[in-house]
């Protein structure tokens, strides 16, 4: 897959199908456009193509609204893992920001492009003031010679599933219908670091990663989670947090893996949350934690040996 980010200069050769959107979290909704995207462009043999701005951080941290479900790099990696031919992450800067709808489709999707098809979602806006929407796209297409499909919501139960309403089940550590929304168990992935190796005194080592603070953090807690480091998948259970006990400054996401004893320092890692057990809390004693996190393992387990079996 091809990958442009942190530039607008970009041109095709070839033809392009392009779907166009924010795409954060790549839910059910967005696969349904990516899937259609590449259908037409593998008939016609043009390029496929994602469209996407890189959001600016000043948009992300404010609050718990504006953090995002996926990070870029997070994106990226799941789509090389398609048959997408190119994703584009345009900045959205100032230029950006107060470019009209019309000129954004001559000159970026028409002229740099070569746009054959377009296949978007029926809530999508684009251009200054959001003025742009899929009724402007069509009577551009038909200047301009390119075709507009618009594709229905994916639903889930009598609801559309969007992003906003997976961030919303997060939040509230709803982890299982995330999953359902998403297509996937909502995961954090980053590189596994020192912590203050507590936990391998206890006889419970555990691997550290440090929260991405522009990431949507669901409540502070106990997850059963599963693990992939390299080729290798573990069972575990979680703890995201500060960790009241030992009173650590930053949020962590502290992973006890079952049946391992490796030294994985260094390794990246993907920690997938399958169930919210409990909230955090401080304990008395680190004999105290201990008995704690057992009894989290022996729920965790059960929790992931039924989903097994599901």
């Amino acid at each position: 897959m091809r990958y442009t980010t942190g530039t607008c200069e970009f041109s095709s050769d070839t033809p392009c199908v392009i779907t166009l959107g924010k795409f954060d979290g790549l839910h059910r909704g967005h696969k349904k456009l990516l899937e259609r995207v590449v259908d037409i462009a593998g008939e016609r043999k043009f390029t496929s193509v994602m469209f996407t701005f890189e959001v600016s951080p000043y948009m992300l941290t404010r609050d718990d609204r504006h953090r995002v479900l996926l990070t870029n790099d997070e994106r990226c990696r799941m789509l090389e893992q398609t048959d997408l031919d190119w994703l584009i992450e345009c900045p959205f800067d100032e230029q950006m920001m107060r470019m009209e709808a019309e000129d954004f489709v001559r000159e970026l999707l028409v002229k740099r492009l070569k746009a054959a098809c377009l296949v978007v979602g029926p809530d999508f806006r684009f251009g200054h003031n959001r003025a742009g929407d899929a009724d402007l796209l069509k009577r551009m297409g038909q200047e301009y010679g390119f075709s507009v499909e618009v594709l229905p919501k994916e639903m889930y139960g009598d609801r559309e599933i969007s992003s906003t309403l997976i961030r919303e089940c997060i939040l509230r550590g709803e982890m299982e219908k995330a999953a359902d929304m998403l297509g996937y168990s909502y995961f954090f992935y980053g590189r596994i670091i020192h912590g203050r190796q507590i936990g391998r005194t206890l006889g419970l080592p555990t691997t550290n990663l440090r929260a991405d603070e522009n990431k949507v953090l669901p409540p502070f807690g106990v997850y059963a989670t599963r693990s992939n480091i390299g080729d290798m998948e573990f069972g575990g259970v979680t703890n995201i947090g500060v960790k009241p006990t030992v009173q650590e400054k930053f949020v962590g996401i502290e992973t006890h893996l079952f049946s391992c004893n490796l030294n994985l320092y260094g390794d990246m890692q993907k920690v997938e949350l399958m169930h919210f057990q409990r909230p955090e809390r401080k304990f008395a004693s680190l004999e105290e934690l201990k008995r704690q996190i057992l009894a989290d393992g022996k729920d965790a387990r059960s929790v992931l040996e039924k989903l097994k079996a599901l």
